[in-house]
């Protein structure tokens, strides 16, 4: 008789071993193998999978759900595609299960949709709908085997699945209590194949731990088709819905939304909410254009450059990386001659966006100084550039998009850098009060821009 094959699977970040350790290899913690057994094929397949060219494979147009909210589609890169698995994760209390009920409760209008929660009774999700004013007639279960939920949903035959959450749900046969790694892993396993088989459109969401990660193995992550995280502070209206991963679509789109009393709203022109309407003449605010996917994203950059009182200076940044800041403060002491010695510095991002992209380089050198010098800069401008170690003012992508966004706004100032000057001044639409200062190196790029 075949014996039983098993492992040991950390319940911290999914590393696997045939024999028991007292401390995991992956992530280094204690105690956390436990014994589970080793995954099997569940059946064989009744026929041979079949090899054929790419080019025999018939075509067939894309068709997309749409849930009728738009910065939700735009993250989806266009809507949602039938048979795909989305992860949605975020900060307890973020707002993913008012966005899935929201957009599910839309759906229903023209499609089957189930949604199953596996943390909320029927009569939590009673309530909460009608806090949010959205349609009862949404099908909903509140159960945690998933073996139920499978056959409510051969009985029912949804397009779209929503399951909240994903770490809630447990298979009898499977080892662990729910949420543990080897109940994740084979829960979602089955849900895969169930929109893969059934043409299903399945929403999954995640937990997410203290540190900002999806719970569970890197391996969720790679089973589904895409990862989408809903950022922001829970105790300010802003959420920003960013994909990290997608097999349909860019991942570097993002959806903006206002939490209301009624649930998520979506902003449609966001940089009218990250731009503040007066900027202290104190100086410390710039406004730069960051490219989002497709879309330009206008952002006001502040800083605050103080005497420090402490042996050694403070540092923060909220919305661009800490590091990048020192970065551009070295760059600016060892090429334009101004030093931050004994200066405490604190660096945001109005609304609490998230700046990842080199674009917005130069408004982080200018807005610093600015503050340094208690100058302000120009109301109407829009300063836009990479910095490079040496100094230079590096070009940037889509500089037209930039600028055009600029100018829907109002403003009539655009530092940019001198290599993609060329790029706008043959332009015959833009209009004559358009300024356009190109810049070449850090220097220059402070003298033009701080007023005097």
């Amino acid at each position: 008789m075949a014996t039983k094959k098993s492992l040991f699977c950390c319940q911290e970040c999914g590393y696997e071993t045939p024999k028991w350790l007292g401390r995991c290899p992956g992530c280094g913690s204690w105690n956390t193998l436990h014994e589970v057994a080793a995954c099997q094929f569940r059946g064989a397949a009744k026929e041979a999978a079949k090899i054929i060219a790419l080019k025999d494979v018939p075509a067939a147009a894309e068709v997309r759900l749409k849930t009728g909210i738009d910065e939700f589609d735009r993250v989806l890169g266009g809507g949602i595609v039938s048979g795909s698995v989305v992860l949605l994760g975020g900060d307890p209390g973020i707002g993913k299960s008012t966005l899935l009920l929201q957009a599910a409760a839309r759906l229903a209008s023209n499609h089957v949709v189930l949604y199953a929660s596996g943390e909320e009774s029927l009569y939590q999700l009673k309530l909460r709908s009608q806090r949010l004013q959205i349609p009862e007639d949404l099908p909903v279960i509140a159960v945690t085997d998933l073996d139920h939920l499978l056959q409510a949903a051969a009985e029912l035959q949804p397009r779209v699945l929503v399951l909240d959450s994903v770490q809630s749900f447990y298979r009898h046969e499977e080892e662990g209590t729910p949420g543990s790694i080897n109940q994740v892993r084979e829960v979602t396993a089955a849900l895969v194949r169930l929109a893969k088989e059934n043409d299903i459109a399945v929403f999954l969401v995640g937990h997410v731990t203290k540190e900002g990660v999806m719970a569970g193995p890197k391996l969720l992550e790679h089973m589904v088709d895409c990862v989408l995280y809903l950022e922001g502070d829970r105790y300010h209206s802003f959420r920003i819905l960013r994909g990290v991963k997608n097999r349909f679509g860019s991942t570097n789109e993002i959806g903006v939304f206002m939490m209301e009393e009624q649930g998520l709203r979506e902003v449609n022109n966001p940089s009218h909410l990250f731009i503040s309407g007066n900027r202290s003449q104190a100086g410390g605010g710039v406004v730069t254009a960051s490219m989002e996917g497709t879309r330009p994203l206008l952002v006001e950059i502040q800083s605050l450059v103080t005497a420090s009182n402490y042996p050694s200076p403070r540092r923060t940044s909220s919305g661009i990386d800490l590091n990048r800041v020192a970065l551009i403060m070295a760059v600016l002491e060892k090429h334009a001659g101004i030093s931050f010695l004994g200066l405490d510095t604190f660096v945001n991002v109005v609304g609490g966006v998230r700046l990842l992209e080199t674009a917005v380089d130069l408004a982080l050198a200018v807005s610093l100084v600015s503050s340094l010098k208690g100058k302000s800069i120009s109301s109407h401008s829009v300063v836009i550039g990479e910095v490079g170690l040496t100094g230079e003012i590096r070009p940037v992508s889509r500089i037209q998009q930039r600028v055009t966004e600029g100018i829907k706004l109002g403003f009539k100032r655009f530092i940019i850098p001198g290599a993609n000057y060329s790029d706008l001044n043959n332009q015959k639409n833009l209009p004559a009060e358009i300024r356009l200062i190109a810049v070449d190196c850090i220097k220059e790029a402070v003298a033009v821009s701080i007023m005097s």
